[in-house]
């Protein structure tokens, strides 16, 4: 496709890169969900902490027949000092998908779970809980959707209770929401976006990052765009989901990247982001990708994306996706980003991880397309002596990245082909023409900066010279 552009300046159109870049970023986009987000999550650490060890994550018991079931549930039915015992029993049973499958089908089951649930007995109350959220990460419709009696009891104790408790709810509604279409329609009527506007207000970290889940698995509903992301603009939610973002190095590395999510779907999902831009996202995010390039040191080793590489990881790579899909197709937020002088910002991110490169590069291309005005403002920043050490890079991704960067460049600015000809810019090209899945585009390239210099670069006062 490359080879079309051969031997002209005109180049493909810039609709044709945009499809090829967000096909590009789908793929992307699908390979860190699968790497940093689950569909759904147990919590038995603290559970097994707490009873010797039995709620091993990498055990899992055998099935149990359908009289052992029935046992169980006569068990957990039968008032004597031994229920908490049965319950306890139970819980361990149903981490086998099997035996779920078995204990919705009795009947009373889930109702005799929804009567210990919401009993006065404590000790009784979280272990039921316990047991729903062993249901509620089944990979099996029909458990989910056998577990709407509780969902109503779920939201209510949202409220309450220890902090325990609280985070169980969270996560069993989050496990329930992302499996059934039937838990969604009736959780959005009994009010589940203000209750989570409610919580998001708690000062417990584990709380947030549990309400954080909830919403970000409910953003990825096939109707989100239509009956879930309009109720959300429409709450507190996203005031408190940029202010957590942009504090994640004092409210919680865990919620800053579950919130982060959230405004990820958001973005990508809904077409009219004014809320978002009211409560001045650009400057909010952009601030923070400021403070952390600050933080980024110049001897950085590849792999480190900050100074505090074991804590915070991905915070600054999060941000970079967050502007991506803001500048992928509008020209307002790719304006306020030049105004608002990021570009110092995102040149330092170049260098400061293998996916930071790529996404930043990939902001710089989407700023890059809307055409000469901006190319002109990026030109102004010393973007092409930062560009030509990119081209020894290993990385196939951020190559392409860069030699697309570079083809929006040359094709609205001319002037800038010369001045990376006069600098070593055409050598590094050349190193590629060997290379097969990039001698295309470095030949396309080549092709560009063969052409005749034209005029003056606009901004020959400021760019910086090659050393």
């Amino acid at each position: 496709m490359w080879g079309r552009r051969r031997g002209r300046r005109g180049g493909r159109s810039a609709e044709e890169l945009r499809v090829r870049r967000r096909e590009r970023e789908a793929a992307l986009r699908k390979a860190r969900r699968q790497e940093q987000l689950v569909s759904k999550r147990l919590l038995r650490e603290d559970s097994a902490a707490d009873e010797g060890g039995q709620d091993r994550p990498d055990v899992v018991p055998d099935p149990l027949s359908e009289d052992e079931v029935l046992e169980l549930l006569r068990g957990v039915q039968r008032g004597s000092e031994d229920r908490k015992r049965s319950l306890s029993q139970l819980r361990w049973a149903l981490q086998n998908e099997e035996t779920q499958q078995k204990f919705v089908r009795l009947d009373g089951s889930i109702r005799t779970l929804t009567g210990l649930f919401t009993s006065s007995l404590a000790d009784l109350q979280l272990e039921a809980a316990r047991c729903l959220h062993e249901l509620s990460h089944s990979s099996v419709p029909t458990v989910a959707e056998a577990c709407l009696p509780v969902t109503s009891y779920l939201l209510t104790y949202l409220s309450g209770h220890s902090l325990e408790f609280t985070e169980l709810c969270l996560y069993t509604l989050g496990n329930l929401v992302v499996e059934s279409e039937a838990v969604r329609k009736q959780l959005l009527p009994q009010g589940i976006i203000p209750v989570l506007a409610s919580c998001i207000q708690s000062p417990h970290e584990a709380v947030l990052e549990g309400v954080g889940y909830v919403l970000s698995q409910l953003l990825q509903a096939k109707e989100a765009p239509t009956e879930i992301i309009p109720l959300v603009l429409d709450s507190v939610l996203p005031q408190h989901m940029l202010r957590l973002v942009c504090s994640g190095l004092k409210a919680g590395m865990g919620v800053a990247v579950e919130f982060a999510w959230c405004l990820h779907y958001i973005i990508c999902r809904h077409k009219d982001n004014m809320v978002l831009l009211a409560l001045g996202a650009v400057p909010a995010l952009t601030s923070l990708l400021l403070d952390l390039a600050s933080e980024i040191p110049q001897d950085a080793p590849e792999g480190l994306e900050l100074c505090f590489l074991q804590q915070h990881p991905f915070l600054a790579q999060e941000c970079l996706w967050l502007l991506n899909n803001l500048t992928a197709d509008d020209p307002f937020f790719c304006s306020a980003l030049l105004s608002l002088d990021l570009l110092p910002a995102l040149l330092q991110l170049l260098t400061c991880s293998q996916m930071a490169t790529v996404l930043a590069l990939t902001v710089l291309c989407n700023i890059a397309e809307k055409g000469r005005f901006q190319c002109q403002r990026l030109l102004c920043q010393p973007l092409l002596p930062r560009l030509l050490p990119l081209l020894a890079l290993p990385d196939p991704e951020a190559m392409g990245q860069c030699l697309e960067l570079l083809h929006l460049l040359f094709l609205h600015c001319p002037e800038a082909a010369a001045d990376f000809t006069r600098h070593g810019g055409h050598q590094a090209l050349e190193q590629h023409q060997s290379t097969p899945e990039l001698q295309e585009r470095a030949q396309a390239l080549l092709d560009m900066v063969r052409q005749p210099p034209g005029a003056p670069s606009a901004c020959q006062a400021t760019l910086p010279a090659f050393s």
